[in-house]
């Protein structure tokens, strides 16, 4: 259990009998009252997203999770397969529950796995990847003035927008976080 005060954003508790990580917290307090925390938490096997008031004397449930290393190996139209770097043994997860980033991810990728109970229930991508860009426009000659860019197809089907000097062939940088490009890789 933990007490009022280690409630804290990152913190993964278990509301409902599902896991929550807690993405948000606001403390206050009360003139002569107690104190009172209200956290935003988003559950990590369906996403949706729930408001809770903490008084001072209550507590929280942690949620007992563990985090694994995997291997993506492929997707399809609905799934994403992974397998566990240390026992070998193959699992999926539903791609709308990696969300976005699941755009980025390419054939051997070491990704970190949150366990909850025994079963994965989510992803988390390395935070900068290199891919290829496999088709892009050329840039225009005389159109460089300013923050110019142009959109981009990587490996993984993913298009983005890059600055107009990247060409066709070239290894980029993504932050899986936002989606935008970073750096060339090369």
């Amino acid at each position: 259990m933990l007490n009022f005060n280690e409630i804290k954003t990152g913190r993964v508790i278990k509301l409902n009998n599902d896991p929550y990580i807690i993405i948000k917290t606001d403390h206050h307090k009360m003139g002569r009252g107690g104190a009172v925390l209200k956290i935003k938490c988003r559950n990590l096997i369906n996403g949706s997203i729930l408001e809770k008031t903490y008084q001072g004397t209550e507590k929280a449930e942690e949620a007992e999770t563990e985090t694994k290393k995997a291997n993506f190996m492929y997707k399809d139209k609905d799934q994403a397969y992974f397998m566990d770097n240390e026992s070998y043994e193959q699992f999926d997860l539903p791609l709308e529950e990696i969300g976005e980033s699941a755009m980025f991810l390419k054939d051997g990728t070491d990704v970190d796995v949150l366990y909850f109970e025994g079963k994965p229930v989510s992803v988390s991508l390395p935070i900068k990847v290199d891919l290829k860009v496999v088709s892009a426009p050329p840039g225009v000659k005389g159109n460089s003035a300013g923050n110019v860019t142009k959109q981009v197809e990587l490996e993984t089907g993913a298009k983005i927008n890059v600055p107009m000097f990247i060409n066709e062939g070239d290894i980029i940088r993504i932050n899986t976080d936002s989606g935008e490009y970073v750096e060339r890789a090369n």
